[in-house]
């Protein structure tokens, strides 16, 4: 039986290097496993999802994903969902549930100001599985919080989209999050 999961966590709590293993799984075992990416994601190039721990995988885009290629996988993979829009999560409730294909998705539950994206906020409502990526603050804590770091500090303005990576962001726990504090002495 086919399902929609959403799998999400902080920045930093190896969503991307998850989502590689999961595929190479399906491939150890013979069966086809798609990476996709919405296209605004240019960190790691096109076509292309890289975690930080170094594991890369090719991908196509988001906007470059029908039912017509879905059909030829045993298994669709979103990294970076958060920056899908609602039609394309609705595009992947068809997949699971016309289809019959799984659809496990990876990214952020919120931005920097502690706001839903708008496709986490339609895969919170639609998946059939959500699951928490855990990772730490500094201070050994849950954290559950994107902060967006400017000139050694937190900022809570801005637009809601601004890739990066750890020079631009840190994951922290609500307190710090709501503190602005990125360490002890901080």
């Amino acid at each position: 039986m086919a399902k929609l999961f959403f799998r999400y966590g902080a920045m930093g709590s190896s969503k991307t290097a998850n989502a590689i293993m999961v595929q190479y799984n399906y491939q150890e075992r013979g069966q086809k496993a798609l990476m996709v990416k919405p296209k605004i994601d240019t960190r790691d190039g096109a076509r292309v999802v890289a975690s930080r721990s170094g594991l890369t995988t090719p991908c196509i885009f988001m906007e470059e994903l029908t039912d017509e290629v879905a059909r030829e996988y045993d298994c669709i993979l979103v990294d970076e969902a958060q920056f899908l829009t609602k039609a394309q999560v609705e595009l992947l409730v068809y997949i699971v549930d016309v289809l019959r294909i799984p659809v496990i998705a990876y990214g952020l539950r919120a931005d920097f100001r502690g706001n839903l994206f708008e496709g986490s906020q339609w895969l919170l409502a639609w998946a059939d599985s959500i699951e928490e990526i855990k990772t730490v603050c500094w201070c050994g804590k849950k954290a559950t919080f994107n902060a967006r770091v400017q000139n050694g500090k937190v900022v809570k303005a801005g637009d809601q989209i601004m890739l990066g990576g750890n020079e631009s962001y840190t994951a922290l726990c609500r307190k710090h999050w709501a503190e602005g504090k990125l360490g002890p002495d901080t």
